[in-house]
């Protein structure tokens, strides 16, 4: 029998980071034939057709049902993590049963598994990535539970060590090395002519993510020094230009020409690429001539990696500045393409400038992120600068020195054949498992839609109050749901507002999840002798209440008397001698008659007093033709 391997990360099939690491680490595993895997790629529907183009089974993380799918989007918190996996992983391990289970996200994205009761039961390897001190407080609580704790960066695992989790050790991302190389000479120069970039232009290329941890305005600035001693530089940047940094506003700032800004158009028609300067998205191709099909590409579609390859073949030197990153797998591929890379020598970035790596450590000065207090790094423009001039200068053969040793090291410590053999090894020595997944239950923890929550003058305290007090959820400050409130508060949105819409989820979530078994809430011998008084309102009225419970007791000796009310009011109750069992308020107990067993229901209670109701409402004075009216008790009842 093959050992079957459960990996949760981004599809093979996705143009990010770890989306390129399944496709890498997940083709080699497949090509030994000695496990059967499945991938459960996060962000898909579980079903998605475009997933069976792999060749081992992929399956998505979100429910095929577009209502269930409605439900989760409710709560942006809810929807995140289980975009992430968090919605069906008991599903999928109880269907799957691995033998080995692997997680590959931000720490945020996988911890939830960690508690699981199945998590050490099976072979479990958290493989993440940490990019910034101190390190997360969650990744460091959960440290001792993780037997098999690896960290994309050496960065963070000496972080951890240092707080005494020896046992964590740095595993990188891997890379398909033999997709990324120096191409010859009159390759690289037929290249340049296809993109309109002549021979004598200096090419300083940054391949990325466009979002706020790059540094790009660094980057202008550092880069507008430069063009002011070698005019022929232009700025290649291959990213997105539809979200993050709007680099032309930058670039006016800093005095930048747009013209000398080139980035990578991508067609969707004939998947072919064009590098020229930005004109807008949905452009006509001009390769094939389709309309609207080119535009800058993105983690939904993007070059091949062939081409990508060709892409940093333009580049004379690779530029980094970042304000930390998990890995930055773009660094690694320019280091396979031979070119000098400047990389921010911080978080990951500290290990890709050690001695051999073929990279020039850039300056940068520290500074605390707001709201997170992580340390982050602002790379130096002036370092930028004299580095990229550093580089400019340097003899030829130096610079094939440094690349020949740049490809090299990123071979001995990032390929996928020796990051693939540390997971084969992994999987080999890992034991069949006979782990009961019959017994594996979806995990749903209870929400306090009445708890109690203190007006904090903070907002952020506040909101994550509310996550933590009404929804039972240690949500923090990264979460899309945390990040999507604190804009509402922003937009002026009222408290009681966001308060009350958390407290109807935490009410939904409780009736689906929990709904409310009588039988299991009273005694089995008092059957037929059971008196409910239901009060779920406000301490004043329970308090106002309990007057009555004498005279209910003495009008009904040989009945108990059970009180339902909202749990936040049972410290009211809890010594009153009259009282037998208190109850915990549904909405469906505003039905008396089918608590007393009225048609085909059956009885629960002989008498159901239910003050708080108005008679138009419902009928309270039935009872089962048992209640007695008698003037001289204060209950009438």
């Amino acid at each position: 029998m093959k050992k079957k391997v459960l990996f949760q990360s981004d599809s093979a099939l996705a143009k990010t980071g770890f989306g390129r690491n399944t496709k890498a680490l997940l083709s080699y595993l497949y090509k030994t034939g000695k496990y059967d895997i499945v991938s459960y790629c996060c962000g898909n529907a579980y079903s998605t057709p475009a997933l069976q183009r792999t060749p081992w089974k992929s399956i998505g993380t979100l429910p095929d049902d577009p209502n269930q799918q409605a439900q989760i989007g409710k709560d942006p918190g809810q929807a995140r993590m289980a975009s992430y996996g968090a919605y069906l992983i008991d599903q999928v391990i109880k269907q799957e049963k691995p033998d080995v289970y692997i997680a590959v996200q931000d720490i945020w994205g996988v911890d939830f598994a960690i508690d699981k009761p199945w998590f050490n039961e099976i072979s479990s390897v958290i493989w993440t990535t940490l990019d910034s001190l101190p390190i997360l407080p969650s990744a460091v609580e959960k440290a001792p539970k993780i037997k098999n704790y690896w960290i994309w960066s050496n960065f963070a695992t000496k972080a951890l060590h240092d707080k005494g989790h020896n046992h964590v050790k740095t595993v990188h991302g891997c890379l398909e090395t033999d997709n990324f190389y120096r191409l010859d000479d009159e390759k690289r120069k037929q290249l340049r002519a296809n993109n309109n970039i002549s021979d004598d232009d200096y090419i300083v290329g940054f391949v990325f993510r466009n979002q706020l941890r790059k540094s790009v305005p660094n980057l202008m600035e550092g880069f507008k020094k430069f063009q002011k001693d070698v005019p022929k530089a232009k700025l290649l940047l291959h990213t997105h230009w539809g979200e993050g940094w709007n680099i032309h506003k930058l670039a006016d700032e800093h005095g930048v020409n747009k013209d000398d800004i080139l980035t990578t158009y991508y067609c969707k028609s004939c998947y072919g690429y064009k590098v020229k300067p930005y004109v807008g998205q949905e452009q006509k191709c001009d390769l094939c001539g389709a309309e609207k099909s080119m535009g800058t590409t993105n983690v939904g579609g993007g070059v091949s990696e062939s081409q990508l390859n060709e892409i940093y073949n333009l580049m004379d030197v690779y530029c980094h500045p970042f304000t930390s990153g998990g890995q930055e797998i773009p660094i690694q591929e320019a280091k396979l393409t031979e070119l000098v890379t400047l990389v921010t020598d911080y978080s990951c970035g500290e290990e890709q400038c050690e001695e051999g790596s073929g990279s020039i450590a850039l300056e940068w000065s520290k500074y605390t992120e707001h709201q997170t207090e992580f340390i982050k790094a602002s790379t130096c423009p002036e370092s930028i600068y004299n580095n990229l001039l550093k580089v400019y200068h340097m003899p030829k053969e130096e610079l094939q020195a440094m690349g020949k040793m740049a490809r090299q090291w990123v071979i001995d410590g990032f390929s996928v054949e020796v990051i693939g053999k540390i997971f084969e090894d992994f999987i080999d020595n890992a034991p069949a498992t006979t782990y009961d997944f019959d017994e594996v239950k979806e995990e749903k923890k209870r929400n306090f839609p009445e708890a109690y929550v203190e007006n904090i003058p903070d907002d952020s305290e506040w909101v994550l109050s509310l996550y933590k007090k009404i929804l039972n959820n240690e949500n923090n400050i990264h979460d899309d749901g945390y990040k999507y409130w604190m804009k509402q508060i922003a937009n002026k949105t009222e408290r009681k507002n966001i308060e009350d819409y958390f407290r109807k989820v935490a009410k939904e979530h409780n009736e689906k999840h929990f709904p409310v078994k009588m039988e299991d809430l009273l005694d089995k011998d008092d059957n037929g002798k059971r008196v409910l008084f239901i009060m779920p309102g406000s301490k004043k009225d329970v308090f106002l209440s309990t007057s009555l419970f004498k005279s209910i007791k003495e009008k009904y000796p040989e009945y108990n008397l059970y009180i339902s009310t909202k749990p936040e009011n049972n410290s009211l109750l809890w010594a009153n001698e009259y009282v037998h069992k208190t109850i915990p308020y549904a909405e469906s107990f505003d039905n008396s008659l089918s608590l007393e067993g009225a048609g085909q229901a059956k009885e629960h209670f002989a008498i159901v007093f239910t003050p708080y109701l108005t008679t138009q409402k419902f009928s309270n004075y039935i009872h089962n033709m048992k209640d007695r009216i008698d003037k001289d008790y204060l209950c009438t009842f």
